[in-house]
């Protein structure tokens, strides 16, 4: 995952400074924010001058139009509008350069960007915007699924309240891009921020339960299933498994595209000799939902082989979700 500075957080020191210890760092996206402000423009110009890192606008305005021949003259990288400030409708014209996003704030949905879908990405602003320093509102998470879900092949950016703990979780979602403002320039350096929003071990605040994907969302399948239904089931679900729950919801076990194949090796090709409880893992690994980001780092590390996925469960082994690791790999592209 990418980390996006946002410039303007620090109040310390004047821009070019910021933007030098910036470069040194190696951070990824230079964030700037304006607020109907066309004089970040000159900023921007100055940064090029600077560094080579590229930049990552956001605009906040009711005439977008206002900046189109500024976004020529001074092409960046990234460009966002904000959709709740519009007052005239958004059409960038093909001759922009760089990546076009869509930014909502938290009580927006996520089908505001069905009339932007010929636009890379979304900002997702997951605390007030131009609030410095906000928390992560945890429910910003289920819309990063949506997104996902309904964009499979769009790109999702965060902004506000990104700290160790919500950037291990961003990054675990495959999230593109987060945004770091007053986290990355209240640390005792901007190095010290940067090793805190991409190292392994953080403090936690958030629960498993918090961003895990619900059982509603999740593979699942009854005892008495046909193998018919598990192979779509694990088909549609496309993350290589499926879970195994009885009418209470209890998890019984699990099927992944493993355990078909074991199944195949045992009986020669011929799987239906075997029944569900057969093919199944009855005793996979788990995680409870109350855990914390920490004690979920901690199981993991106990383990000899990868992990891709955990069934999640509450204190009577009802199943609860899932949480797959197989967007790591997604979020660093």
């Amino acid at each position: 995952m990418r980390i996006s500075a946002s410039i303007y957080s620090d109040k310390k020191r004047d821009l070019s400074e910021t933007i030098r210890d910036l470069a040194a760092h190696h951070v990824d996206l230079l964030h700037v924010d304006c607020n109907d402000d066309p004089s970040v423009f000159e900023d921007i110009s100055k940064i090029r001058t600077w560094c080579s890192i590229p930049v990552d606008l956001h605009i906040i305005t009711k005439h977008p139009s206002n900046y189109f021949d500024l976004l020529r003259a001074v092409p960046v990288e990234y460009v966002t509008f904000q959709v709740e400030d519009l007052e005239e409708e958004l059409v960038i014209p093909s001759d922009i350069k760089g990546k076009k996003g869509l930014a909502i704030i938290t009580p927006t949905s996520i089908e505001a960007f069905d009339k932007y879908s010929n636009f890379d990405f979304i900002l997702i602003m997951a605390t007030i915007p131009g609030q410095s320093g906000g928390v992560f509102d945890a429910v910003n998470f289920k819309k990063i699924r949506d997104f996902q879900k309904k964009y499979p092949s769009k790109s999702v950016h965060v902004d506000g309240g990104v700290n160790g703990e919500v950037s291990f979780i961003l990054r675990n979602m495959g999230v593109h891009t987060s945004v770091s403002g007053s986290y990355l320039f209240n640390a005792p350096s901007v190095g010290h921020a940067l090793m805190d929003l991409t190292k392994r071990n953080v403090d936690s605040q958030f629960l498993v339960k918090d961003f895990m994907i619900p059982l509603t969302e999740s593979p699942v399948i009854g005892e008495e299933s046909s193998l018919l239904q598990v192979l779509n089931v694990i088909e549609d679900g496309k993350l290589g498994f499926t879970l195994v729950v009885n009418q209470a919801k209890d998890l019984k076990g699990l099927i992944s595209n493993a355990d078909i194949r074991k199944s195949l090796i045992r009986t020669n090709g011929n799987l239906n000799s075997e029944s569900i409880s057969e093919i199944m893992n009855s005793k996979p690994l788990v995680i409870l939902e109350t855990a914390t980001v920490n004690d979920l780092l901690q199981q993991i590390k106990k383990y000899t082989f990868p992990i891709l996925y955990l069934p999640v469960v509450d204190g009577n082994n009802q199943a609860k979700g899932i949480l797959t690791f197989v967007n790591l790999i997604k979020g660093e592209i």
